[in-house]
């Protein structure tokens, strides 16, 4: 065989099976016969091995798995994955529909799915191919396990049709069903092996496991939800869910476009009771506004996207006995009461501990010693208590009571609202310890070697007593501490300066601040550009940046209302750390704020290009046409659905010619 004869034989299996899988595992219409298929892939494999010139990742070879692999690599995600708000009573549903159509002054539908409980993944395809596979991780950074995302049969490895953009993402869940949990399960107790606790504990599991032929084995689904990238050929969630299913995407038809909460709750009470029977764990549903203009002027906050909201159905409640009552510190000085209990399993694991929240929920339960108390998990993730069994009380049992000092340092206790709080920030031992966690951790100043042991190491050894600390280390303080060498504490020192280069928003996050996360910190430095120009704003000015609401622009002012704080600050500048933004865009307001929507390839720009050229002169870039757009900046081969709403809403198209001739 030669090898054009060759390719053209491995093109031809390649596309057979992929229809066959398709078929299979989406439509669930098989037409081909296991064995037939086997046989199929067998002959591929032959090929592909014969002909290496011809290897693809994406060939349906590749579901069995390759060579185990190191680690995984830390992306970052081109588009967040932030979390949804969640509800857990129809009233407050009610009010996020009445409080979001408040701000629109538009007729717009709901799109209303069910909630998986599963892992999330986001998957990257060019040119039709998937290249890469993310763990959602913390929203901004994931895992990159695209050699074990090839592995699953229902996630499409090229997708079909011909209106998929050169670049799209593609958003779902990664899942195990009941009958394969199940199975797994009996596999491992026959061997005397631990069994797992649940399906998406045993999914993530999977996901994350360094031998992409074990990950195949395990059989595990992904179920898409969500597109996201420039030139959909929809606009709609309703519409996107039906698009994705005919890319090649596994998409349960249980879904429905509503018009108003009455059909939402139809849908709600229907499937409280269909769940159970559903393959797959399900915890809720999903309301989304089902308009992509419409989502996108709602907009998002910190933290989640406005235009959706999670009702999760009721939680699962154990009752179980309450040995006693721990006082814990956290990182703010927060004070959080928790119950230790008799181990009981719940919602999949074992449950030896729920937090009791504060004071007020306390004595709401009226909470005694040796209670017996109902136990749930909130949002299938947190261990609460919620009821106490009064019947079950002994009559001399005394009555558990909020401590009013620092269980730590025996600091009188503040009350802030609804919690007491600790302010001794200087000497509390849980608190610094906490905090310089924070501050070393990942996603603020990644600071690598600087785990829990090793601060707790220093901190008892007197190396540190809050961040500033850090950067006063020598390698000398270090290498003679137990667990650590020579080469460990210059691996520290190293990363302790790399630090320094950390950009400002990273730096903002890591101090702190309550209420202040990683998204919010990037806003904020990005209105505000140096740490100076944030001390001195206003709260209506740190208010007015989108996104940024009352609560986190109180507790800014509160925190630099402490001078222990601006001395911290002052001395982590003297270290070198980055307070102020490297690089000031110079904005020129050519465009008059004027709000493009861009389709299409273009000339002297990449996408990314054309984007922060509009931006530096003075306009704005939409994602979606509605008609509050002014401009549709056509290039080559611009998606038809965009430039068709464009001319029956009477927008401006324009090419990148006229568009380099308005910024001239």
């Amino acid at each position: 065989m030669t090898k054009e004869e060759a390719n053209k034989k491995i093109e031809a299996l390649r596309k057979e099976l992929r229809e066959a899988n398709y078929k299979y595992y989406v439509l669930a219409q098989p037409d081909m016969s296991d064995y037939k298929f086997d046989r199929k892939l067998e002959e591929l494999q032959k090929l592909e091995a014969e002909f290496p010139e011809f290897y693809d990742p994406n060939s349906p070879t590749q579901r069995v798995g390759g060579e185990p692999v190191s680690g995984f690599q830390t992306v970052k995600h081109k588009y967040p994955m932030l979390s949804l708000e969640k509800s857990y009573n129809i009233q407050d549903l009610k009010d996020w529909i009445n409080r979001i159509s408040k701000l629109v002054d538009e007729k717009f539908t709901f799109c209303v799915e069910l909630k998986y409980d599963g892992v999330s993944l986001s998957n990257r395809y060019i040119d039709k191919k998937l290249v890469q596979s993310i763990t959602r991780g913390d929203g901004i950074y994931g895992d990159d396990v695209t050699n074990n995302a090839r592995t699953i049969r229902t996630l499409p490895l090229v997708l079909r049709g011909d209106d998929v953009p050169y670049e799209v993402f593609a958003r779902g869940e990664v899942l195990i069903s009941r009958e394969n949990f199940e199975r797994i399960n009996n596999e491992q107790a026959q061997k005397g092996e631990t069994t797992y606790m649940n399906a998406r504990n045993l999914a993530a599991g999977t996901l994350k496991l360094l031998d992409p032929k074990i990950v195949a084995q395990r059989q595990l689904d992904y179920v898409a939800y969500f597109m996201l990238g420039e030139d959909l050929p929809v606009d709609n969630q309703y519409d996107a869910l039906k698009k994705l299913e005919e890319w090649g995407f596994f998409v349960p038809h249980d879904y429905i476009k509503a018009e108003n909460l009455d059909q939402i709750m139809d849908f709600i009470l229907d499937w409280g009771v269909k769940r159970f029977d559903f393959p797959y764990d399900t915890d809720g549903i999903v309301v989304k506004v089902n308009e992509f203009d419409i989502q996108e002027k709602l907009g998002y906050t910190a933290k989640s996207p406005r235009w959706a909201m999670a009702y999760k159905f009721p939680a699962e409640r154990k009752l179980t006995k309450l040995l006693s009552v721990d006082f814990q510190v956290g990182r703010t000085g927060k004070v959080t009461p928790v119950a230790n209990l008799e181990p009981v399993k719940l919602a999949g694991t074992i449950v030896k501990r729920a937090t009791l929240h504060n004071e007020d929920n306390m004595k709401k339960l009226d909470l005694h010693e040796g209670d017996y108390v109902y136990v749930e998990k909130a949002g299938e993730i947190i261990p609460q208590v919620v009821g106490v069994d009064k019947t079950k009380r002994k009559p001399d049992a005394k009555l558990i009571k909020f401590i009013d000092h620092c269980p730590v340092c025996n600091t009188p206790l503040i009350k802030q609202g609804a919690d007491y709080f600790c302010v001794n920030t200087a000497t509390c031992e849980p608190q610094i310890k906490a905090q310089i966690e924070h501050f070393v951790s990942r996603k603020a100043m990644d600071i690598e070697g600087l785990g829990p042991e090793i601060i707790n190491l220093l901190y008892q050894h007197g190396l540190i007593h809050n961040v500033a600390d850090l950067y006063d280390l020598k390698v000398d303080d270090l290498k003679d501490l137990e667990g650590l060498g020579e080469k460990s504490a210059q691996n520290i020192i190293e990363s302790i300066q790399k630090s320094k280069n950390q950009p400002f928003e990273r730096v903002l996050y890591a101090l702190g601040i309550r209420h202040v996360g990683e998204i919010a910190a990037k806003l904020i430095a990005k209105h505000f550009k140096s740490i100076d120009h944030l001390i001195h704003a206003s709260p209506e000015e740190i208010t007015a940046i989108k996104g940024i609401g009352e609560k986190i622009a109180e507790s800014i002012k509160t925190y630099f209302s402490n001078p222990e704080n601006i001395a911290l600050i002052n001395r982590l500048k003297q270290a070198s750390l980055q307070f102020e933004n490297r690089e000031e865009e110079n904005i020129i307001d050519k465009l008059h704020d004027n709000k493009f929507v861009i389709s299409g390839t273009f000339e002297h720009f990449s996408r990314d290009e054309l984007k922060k050229n509009i931006e530096q002169n003075g306009g704005k870039v939409v994602s979606s046409i509605s008609k509050n757009t002014d401009f549709l900046l056509a290039g080559n081969k611009p998606g038809p659905s965009k430039l068709s709403k464009a001319q029956n809403l009477g927008i401006p198209i324009i090419s990148e010619t006229d568009y380099l001739k308005m910024i001239e």
